[in-house]
């Protein structure tokens, strides 16, 4: 079984054109994975390992407004999730498994309940049917753009975590538009689909850190108990809210598990 990597751009309409990379495989048992990142973030908050699931294809994207992508941020999880459809429509997927953490978590859930024909599985990572965002983060971004980046770093991140992990973070975050990262936490903020979970029908992977203290794991917990067809791995130990990260392996090992244990239909 071959594989190669790729880089393109794909046009998306009032969006501007989206980034992503595509780890193809000339077969694969599964459905292909596709990689949403969060709220300021790009494709680079998911970890080689991740992005390097073995016999998978693996699409890993950066959002409109972030990373490499071209166009404007969205204050609305469900226009996200509509770009991110735009973008498999684009490269000729008609269905995925669809892994997004803390925003990226809710785009998924959006689609899920609003596009469930593009979802066959969900993979939600360090996020909730309802995210608790504070409530002046949004203007204190536009107000006092590093001091908040610094919080939110603080915050995000495990106590032990490597101090180039963070100032990676860190970096990331103030690349991104301070009005694009304000839009994402008003997204956030807005986003509520916790009387809509029942309806989800995709098989789903929850996964939580038990020392996460932006999303906590409660949110997670509420996610599986809620969602039919769920299972819940916690990570423990020393990692926050960006655990992909922090524990790259054990998030790769559990994905790559979760997908070896499902009989997939083929498209």
């Amino acid at each position: 079984m071959s594989w190669r990597e790729q880089t393109r751009k794909v046009s998306v309409p009032t969006h501007g054109s989206i980034y992503y990379t595509d780890r193809r495989l000339d077969s694969s048992p599964y459905p292909p994975l596709v990689l949403v990142h969060g709220a300021g973030g790009s494709h680079l908050d998911w970890p080689a390992q991740l992005r390097r699931v073995p016999n998978t294809r693996v699409i890993a994207l950066d959002l409109p407004g972030h990373g490499r992508s071209a166009g404007p941020g969205r204050a609305n999880t469900l226009e996200y999730a509509q770009a991110v459809c735009t973008l498999l429509h684009g490269i000729e997927i008609r269905r995925a498994v669809i892994a997004g953490h803390s925003m990226g978590g809710a785009i998924a859930l959006q689609m899920a309940i609003h596009m469930p024909e593009r979802v066959a599985g969900l993979i939600l990572v360090g996020t909730g049917s309802k995210l608790p965002i504070e409530p002046t983060l949004p203007q204190r971004i536009m107000d006092e753009p590093e001091k908040t980046v610094d919080w939110l770093v603080d915050w995000s991140w495990g106590p032990n975590a490597p101090e180039e992990l963070k100032a990676y973070g860190r970096q990331n975050l103030l690349a991104t538009s301070p009005v694009v990262l304000r839009d994402d936490y008003l997204a956030c903020q807005a986003f509520d689909v916790r009387d809509q979970l029942d309806q989800i029908s995709a098989p789903t992977l929850v996964l939580g850190a038990a020392d996460d203290r932006m999303v906590k794991l409660k949110f997670s917990t509420f996610l599986a108990e809620r969602i039919p067809n769920a299972a819940l791995v916690v990570i423990e130990g020393n990692a926050g809210h960006m655990f992909p990260l922090e524990q790259p392996h054990i998030v790769a090992d559990a994905v790559s598990q979760w997908l070896s244990e499902r009989a997939w239909q083929k498209d």
